[in-house]
């Protein structure tokens, strides 16, 4: 278990985190709607539910939202969501796993499609990219719950796998089916965590320079801002040189 892996820009760069408020509250509250509509609507008895509803509170959803959507699923009168996978490649031969959650099948794979298509990459068929990629659960921490070396060991005694930590916060790596068990012997020593789900891990990196990251990231924030696309997963990995000169 490697203490200190760099696995940075795994999910999307550190700038992401300027997408639409309102989008990210729509995505927050349809996978809460989805998780309490699959399980119980307790969240103490529904690991998906709590985990979505930590990563809500973690984004200041409002309490009375995460309740609405959590009714929402009860009533019964919630919208049917599917989840769907997209596998392609974007630019600089980058891999790309994208996950939404819809009502309307045909209107998410054509907006997935064509956002793809004019930023340089292009979808291919189902594993297509997958099976380069590792299925695991995905803990996150802030960096506040304290350093590497008291994290990596809280997930080395809670049977984790990996953990990565950097000045963003720590990533802890689980077996597939260990996730949920792990994030119990961690929350009563690092407390909740800001996030906990099967995650798509990949198996090695590509570098990508300054042209195709410019539209790589381009690629990524137009998918963010579809309500129906809840995560892009990817392969690459920006050198910090390059992501000063992007800005």
């Amino acid at each position: 278990m490697a203490g200190h892996s760099k696995f940075k820009n795994i999910m999307h760069r550190k700038g992401a985190q300027d997408k639409k408020r309102s989008s990210l509250f729509s995505k927050l509250s349809r996978e809460i709607t989805v998780a309490a509509k699959m399980g119980l609507p307790d969240p103490d008895m529904n690991p998906r539910l709590r985990a979505a509803v930590n990563a809500a509170k973690a984004a200041s959803l409002p309490k009375d939202n995460i309740q609405r959507s959590i009714d929402k699923a009860t009533r019964g009168d919630a919208e049917t969501y599917e989840e769907i996978r997209y596998e392609g490649f974007g630019p600089g031969g980058v891999s790309l796993i994208i996950e939404a959650l819809t009502d309307n099948r045909n209107r998410t794979a054509t907006n997935v499609r064509t956002a793809v298509s004019k930023n340089g990459g292009n979808l291919g068929a189902s594993g297509s990219v997958s099976h380069a990629f590792d299925r695991m659960g995905l803990i996150s921490y802030p960096a506040s719950v304290g350093d590497g070396d008291k994290v990596f060991e809280a997930a080395l005694e809670a049977g984790a796998e990996d953990v990565s930590s950097s000045e963003d916060g720590h990533e802890i790596w689980t077996a597939q089916g260990d996730l949920h068990e792990v994030v119990r012997a961690l929350t009563p020593v690092l407390g909740e965590p800001e996030g906990a789900k099967l995650a798509w891990r990949p198996q090695t990196m590509v570098e990508v320079g300054e042209d195709d990251a410019g539209l790589l990231f381009k690629l990524i924030d137009t998918l963010d801002d579809d309500d129906d696309v809840q995560t892009v997963w990817g392969n690459y990995e920006v050198s910090d040189a390059v992501m000063e000169k992007l800005g």
